[in-house]
């Protein structure tokens, strides 16, 4: 897994092999969607978690807090992964780089245990919140959730003007040779046929 982040999370070598290959991406997606989480956060500092850009914004540390619980939540209860009581999910005190062990920590387990399960265990519908869904859907969904969050505290770093790392590509603080961004016409019809 190439990557820009100045610091590395879980590397390729911590991601097990799906007995279902055709779910292999999703594991590393996973490690990969965790990874950039944990770039974002390290940008903040521990004053800025009761940072909010609006009054009816979430502050910083309450992202963070949620992101931690809404993940536990969606593993343990919707995909029946073995998780910890909520209750010890948050670390406290909260600052950023307890936070990001804590991420770092919850997701690592996680892997392994969806790289066990077969094609009919991803395919069951299961409930979600008030209505059913297939546990692959959960998952991309859970995926969603993390990137809406992680972007909405890349807003805040710009916001706070503070560098914004790179989750998808380069950004205006982070660029490297070979970067090739999609911000014309000619570069979207590269490849076209």
């Amino acid at each position: 897994m190439t990557h820009a982040y100045g610091h590395m999370g879980m590397g390729d070598d911590e991601i097990p092999t799906a007995v279902e290959p055709m779910v292999q991406h999703a594991l590393e997606t996973y490690a990969s969607e965790t990874n950039k989480v944990a770039s974002v956060w390290r940008e903040f500092r521990d004053d800025d978690l009761v940072y909010r850009p609006h009054p009816r914004a979430s502050a910083v540390g309450a992202i963070l807090s949620h992101q931690l619980l809404s993940e536990r939540r969606f593993f343990g209860e919707f995909l029946g992964a073995p998780e910890p009581p909520a209750s010890e999910v948050v670390p406290t005190p909260l600052t950023v780089a307890a936070g990001v062990d804590r991420l770092l920590v919850l997701a690592r387990p996680r892997l392994p245990f969806l790289a066990r399960q077969r094609s009919a265990w991803w395919l069951e519908i299961v409930p979600f919140f008030d209505v059913s869904r297939t546990r692959i859907w959960i998952f991309w969904r859970r995926l969603l959730h993390t990137a809406h969050h992680r972007t909405q505290l890349t807003v805040y770093l710009r916001m706070m003007d503070r560098p914004v790392p790179s989750t998808y590509g380069p950004t205006a603080d982070v660029q490297w040779t070979g970067a090739d961004p999609t911000t014309s016409v000619a570069a979207a019809e590269r490849g076209a046929k």
